[in-house]
């Protein structure tokens, strides 16, 4: 009997017991030829003795991380395509990973359609650098601890991520596009902090923020004399950043006399301070960031074509925060934790109301703008927590209903095809008095008759709107103090406004 052909073998390694199996059987199952390992050094002995092709690998388990493990396999077997797993995915993660040469990042939970085609991926990958006979075992190690500077789980930031971890230790140009408060010095930074120039300086440049008469000697520098008050020799951010990385924040709003003067900076490796005789060289890396749309620029002819292409070799995109609401928790407590660190007010945590409207707003300033009113809640909230009403008024009392004035005589109320003759008399408005809870109870004894007449539904809904109309007029249309006043949270009110028929 032949012995079965296995489709390509694949290590996994986990201090979980249950994760083991479980991969062991949905891979097994798919004519994998699987080994498990339940720590860092015994995959590692494993790996060297049975040459695996793929390894799934645990980021947190005792003894060795997944982190030093990887490395450590990417000396041993520079060819095997390794994913990193966790269920504690972070930036420092995703982009150590993703430096240290791993295949994919993925967090737990995962389903099985997600493994299974990492697997088949990842050996498809190996079957073709076989073919063409490439080494992928290229890696760069550096120890610096970066830390969270931003965060976000959801799956367009991972990308982000894994984006910068495979450029990060190469001398590329990077152009990071996204809109304002999205956090593209932020990405900078990383960038920096994980190439081979971390050590060396990082400057950045705001472009639209420098008059355009004074940009050119601010990056390139001049010479005593050049020009009505150069006392003495300036040297511009090129030299200031030899060695090390500059970042040209608004690259769009640059001139084109300016641009023309970055390109050869690019091209030559050299710059010009004004009023000098010779040029000067340097060795900069350039990362450049944008708002504007610079390849309409370069159609309608505004930006440089050649200039564009020399920045343009790796681009990252960041999402709009409205795109990924998922992240949002995350960024508020990292923030709220950063702020309270500073000193810059007591709050520590928000409610659930509070955080879900901040889940709901669109956020055009982005993650810049989120901070903004997470600073100005932090010092308003009166104790540890911020609360919906804390919240800067067009987001938390600024929405506003329309309440129709009530009348005080009887009215016909229409629900559902059934119409009533119901008294607005006794839908007393309710306070502390006996008179108050008197009114209530009679209110509520007509609705229960009318409920007994069969028409449950109808005079429910009838009864719910003229309650929520009350309390709406009470608090002159804000719904945070009228979700207050009938205890529900603002979210379940402005759903109720909704299916009633009250919004706009």
């Amino acid at each position: 009997m032949n012995a079965p052909t296995h489709r390509g073998n694949i290590l996994v390694i986990d201090d979980d017991a249950e994760v083991r199996y479980s991969l062991n059987r949905v891979l097994s199952a798919r004519q994998y030829r699987v080994m498990t390992a339940a720590s860092g050094d015994e995959g590692l002995r494993m790996a060297e003795r049975e040459k695996p092709q793929v390894i799934f690998l645990d980021n947190r388990m005792e003894g060795l991380s997944g982190l030093e493990t990887l490395q450590h396999l990417q000396s041993l077997a520079p060819t095997v395509k390794i994913i990193l797993m966790t269920a504690y995915g972070t930036t420092q993660t995703a982009i150590e990973a993703m430096k240290f040469g791993a295949f994919e990042y993925i967090l737990k939970p995962f389903d099985i359609d997600k493994i299974t085609g990492l697997a088949e991926r990842a050996l498809r990958d190996l079957k073709e650098i076989s073919q063409n006979q490439e080494d992928s075992g290229a890696s760069f190690n550096q120890d610096e601890d970066f830390g969270e500077q931003f965060v976000g789980h959801s799956r367009l930031m991972q990308e982000v991520f894994k984006s910068i971890g495979k450029v990060a230790a190469t001398e590329v140009t990077v152009m990071i596009t996204g809109e304002s408060g999205t956090g593209k010095e932020l990405v900078a930074r990383s960038l920096w902090r994980h190439s081979l120039r971390g050590n060396g300086p990082f400057l950045s440049v705001n472009c639209a923020a420098i008059p355009e008469n004074l940009i050119e000697s601010e990056l390139f520098g001049y010479e005593k004399g050049a020009f009505t008050g150069a006392a003495k020799r300036y040297r511009g951010k090129f030299e200031q950043c030899d060695g090390g990385t500059l970042f040209l924040d608004e690259i769009g709003d640059m001139s084109p006399a300016t641009q023309t003067k970055i390109l050869r900076a690019l091209q030559e490796g050299e710059i010009h301070r004004i009023g000098a005789s010779k040029t000067t060289k340097v060795d900069v890396r350039v990362l450049a960031a944008t708002h504007r749309d610079l390849d309409r620029m370069v159609a309608d002819g505004s930006f440089r074509e050649d200039l564009y292409y020399r920045l343009n070799v790796v681009r990252i995109d960041l999402p709009p925060l409205r795109e990924r609401p998922e992240d949002i928790p995350q960024i508020v407590d990292f923030l709220l934790r950063r702020l309270a660190r500073s000193g810059k007010g007591n709050a520590r945590r928000i409610s659930g109301e509070g955080l879900e409207i901040l889940r709901q707003h669109s956020w055009p300033g982005n993650v810049r703008e989120l901070e903004n009113v997470l600073q100005r809640s932090a010092v308003t909230a009166r104790g540890e927590t911020i609360l919906a009403g804390d919240l800067p008024p067009d987001m938390s009392g600024g929405d506003t209903v329309s309440v129709p004035a009530f009348e005080d005589s009887g009215k016909e109320l229409v629900a559902d095809g059934v119409r009533e003759e119901f008294s607005t008399d006794s839908l007393a408005e309710v306070g502390d008095g006996e008179h108050d809870r008197a009114n209530l109870s009679d209110a509520l004894d007509v609705a229960y008759k009318e409920i007994r007449k069969g028409h449950d539904e109808s005079i429910l809904r009838v009864l719910e709107k003229e309650i929520i109309q009350r309390a709406l007029q009470e608090t002159g249309g804000n719904q945070v103090r009228a979700a207050a006043l009938l205890g529900i949270s603002r979210v379940t009110l402005r759903k109720r406004i909704q299916e009633i028929g009250l919004a706009g």
